[in-house]
């Protein structure tokens, strides 16, 4: 594991036990400047791990990830409706944004007034990026340019300011682009909130192994499949799960990866009538962390965020026949001694959303 992982700067690896669940060792962890090829020893005994001071390199950059979600426009009667928004940044110590990436999913799954599901919750989920004009900006509502070219072009904008620039250059008191400046002659739509979205994923931003001259790349993988029908003795559910990955990659090896994923669900009853407070925010499992309750409640060695942080930096220093080579079981959870100690979840998803990263 160290000879693989090599030169890679990671979030250390803290064991603790969790109050309740005395005896189980939990993986927490902590952002430093840690290279996984001088962490000599994890003592379960102690609960120690013994890791030699490194330094980081120059060019050394931050990956960030932000995923923002909203069901406010959903309908009684008539559909849960998904807005995300997602973005990628390469963030220097300095605070300048050295790369960005803006996404976003506009979603829904129909059920009518009987409770019932009227949409194909098997269908595909594509991004605004990958519908590219065929989500219908330009043909359909006569905008100047298609939402990823827009939205590209305030990621463009970002680049090579702080966030506080950013604020103050990219917007004005309607949240849109000023007048007369060339990212209004480029972006009309509303801007306010992708540039509240970039401002999270720089605070989210970490020293993962990125460093100058790595190409950042942001992807998901979204299915409604989880969504079933209301019946007499159980309300509906509307329910859109997204994992997501901001990565960067040198000659088809992973720098850098961060991962988090959203589970958004919108319940009614019988007679469609919404149950879910829509104005409520809908965390992300990293944002939930213990609050997700696979510790508390199923008894997992470690919570969600900090499995998918494990197996982010396993897969660091990795290319994707090697990430599509790590041995699962049948329930794709791993088998590999250095990762099954401190990743016991499903990673087939994490293998398919890497896999869709390095293509």
């Amino acid at each position: 594991m160290k000879k693989r992982l090599a030169g890679i700067m990671v979030m250390s690896l803290i064991i603790g036990v969790l109050g309740g669940c005395a005896g189980t060792p939990v993986v927490y962890y902590t952002e430093c400047n840690c290279n996984l090829e001088n962490v000599q020893h994890v003592d379960t005994e102690s609960s120690q791990v013994a890791v030699q001071e490194t330094v980081l390199t120059e060019g050394a950059l931050k990956t960030g990830l932000s995923i923002t979600t909203s069901v406010a426009n959903s309908e009684n009667g008539v559909a849960a409706d998904y807005d995300i928004t997602q973005v990628a940044v390469l963030v220097d110590d300095a605070g300048v944004i050295q790369d960005c990436i803006i996404d976003g999913i506009a979603a829904k799954v129909n059920f009518d007034n009987n409770g019932k599901i009227t949409d194909d919750v098997n269908k595909e989920v594509l991004t605004k990026n990958e519908l590219g004009a065929d989500y219908g900006m330009v043909a359909y509502g006569g905008a100047i340019a298609e939402w990823d070219v827009q939205a590209d072009a305030l990621a463009q904008y970002a680049v090579g300011k702080t966030v506080e620039e950013l604020k103050n250059g990219a917007i004005d008191e309607t949240g849109k682009a000023p007048e007369g400046t060339d990212l209004a002659s480029s972006a009309t739509i509303y801007l306010a909130g992708y540039v509240t979205a970039i401002e999270e994923a720089v605070n989210n931003a970490k020293h993962l192994g990125a460093q100058a001259g790595d190409e950042l790349r942001l992807t998901c993988l979204t299915s409604l499949r989880s969504s079933v029908e209301a019946t007499k003795e159980a309300e509906g559910t509307a329910q859109l799960d997204s994992d997501v990955t901001a990565i960067t990659v040198k000659e088809g090896m992973v720098t850098s990866c961060y991962i988090d994923s959203v589970q958004a669900k919108v319940n009614f009853d019988q007679n469609g009538v919404i149950s879910t407070n829509l104005e409520e925010e809908i965390k992300t499992k990293n944002q939930l962390g213990a609050d997700y309750g696979m510790v508390a409640w199923g008894g997992a060695i470690a919570e969600w965020d900090a499995q998918a942080a494990a197996f982010a930096a396993y897969v660091t220093g990795k290319n994707a026949e090697e990430i599509g080579g790590i041995s699962i079981d049948e329930k794709t959870v791993p088998t590999e001694a250095d990762l099954s100690t401190s990743v016991t979840i499903s990673i087939g998803g994490f293998q398919e959303l890497l896999h869709k990263a390095l293509q």
